[in-house]
C-alpha cells in the first residue's frame, strides 16, 4: 500500500502509539487527522506537529462518532481509518464478586470493540469510494492468550480480532478494494503500562513495524514478542501462557 498523499484518521492519536503513528505517517507523506478526548493533549500534539488536524472525540461515544464522520466528510474524506483508541480497566480478581467487574468490562468493550465497529460502519462507504482505502484495527498479543491482569481487556481484543478477520473476508467476497489490516502489539511503553515492570516495546519500533507491514500489504502485522507468542501458543500453549502470566503477577491478583 502506498501511503504518500493518503489521508489518515487516527483515533486516540494525541499520545502514545497514536501520536507516534501520526508522526511516522506524516514522514511518509500522508495527511493526518487525530482524535482524542483530552483537548490539552490534542493541543500539545498540534504544537509538536503543526501539520496535524485535531478533532476532540470520544471513541466510545455514538454522538461523537457521528459528529466526527460529518466533520471529516466536510474536509474531503479519508483513505485510511486507523482504529487505535483503546482503554483498560483496573486489574480485578475475577474470583471475587464485584460490580466493578461488569463496569470495567462494559467500558472496555464499548471503546475497544463496539466503538471500532461503529466507526467502521460510518466510514466504510467513504473508504470504498477511494482508489486504495484501508482500515487498521489494533488488537493485541492478548487476543492469542489472556492476561490474568487484563482479563476483560483481553476478551475485548479477542472479539476485535475475530471481527477484523471476518470483516476482511466479507469485503473480499464483495470484491471491495478496502484493505483490512490487523496490528498485534506486545506490551508497549505507554501511559497505560507505565506501572508495569515488564519488558516493553517502544512505540517507535511498533509503528515502524506497522508502516512496513502496510507497505507490503501484510494484513496481519505481528511485532516484537507477538511473533514469538504466536508460534509458542501453536506448539507449546502452556509455556506461552506462562510467559504472558508470570507467577509474580499472582501477588497482584491476591490483593
Amino acid at each position: 500500500m502506498n501511503l504518500e498523499k493518503k489521508t489518515v484518521l487516527i483515533t486516540g492519536g494525541a499520545s502514545g502509539i497514536g501520536l507516534e503513528a501520526a508522526r511516522q505517517f506524516l514522514e511518509n507523506g500522508a495527511s493526518v487527522i487525530i482524535t482524542g478526548r483530552n483537548q490539552d493533549k490534542l493541543n500539545a500534539a498540534k504544537a509538536l506537529y503543526p501539520k496535524l488536524i485535531t478533532i476532540q472525540s470520544d471513541a466510545g461515544n455514538e454522538k461523537d462518532a457521528i459528529s466526527l464522520f460529518n466533520q471529516v466528510k466536510e474536509m474531503g474524506g479519508i483513505d485510511i481509518l486507523y482504529n487505535n483508541a483503546g482503554v483498560g480497566a483496573a486489574t480485578l480478581n475475577l474470583g471475587v464478586s464485584s460490580s466493578k467487574h461488569l463496569e470495567g468490562a462494559a467500558y472496555e468493550m464499548n471503546v475497544n470493540y463496539l466503538g471500532v465497529i461503529r466507526l467502521n460502519n460510518l466510514f466504510l462507504d467513504m473508504l470504498k469510494s477511494r482508489k486504495e482505502g484501508a482500515i487498521i484495527n489494533t488488537t493485541s498479543i492478548l487476543s492469542y492468550l489472556p492476561s490474568m491482569l487484563e482479563t476483560t481487556y483481553s476478551a475485548s481484543k479477542t472479539a476485535l480480532a475475530f471481527y477484523t478477520r471476518s470483516l476482511r473476508e466479507h469485503l473480499q467476497i464483495l470484491n471491495s478494494s478496502v484493505k483490512v489490516f490487523e496490528l498485534l502489539p506486545p506490551l508497549v511503553a505507554t501511559e497505560m503500562t507505565a506501572e508495569r515492570d515488564e519488558k516493553k516495546l517502544s512505540p517507535d519500533k511498533l509503528v515502524k513495524g506497522l508502516i512496513a507491514g502496510l507497505k507490503k500489504d501484510q494484513y496481519t502485522i505481528r511485532v516484537g514478542d507477538t511473533k514469538l507468542i504466536y508460534l509458542l501458543n501453536r506448539f507449546f500453549p502452556k509455556l506461552a501462557f506462562g510467559l504472558v502470566n508470570p507467577k509474580r503477577n499472582n501477588r497482584i491478583l491476591q490483593k
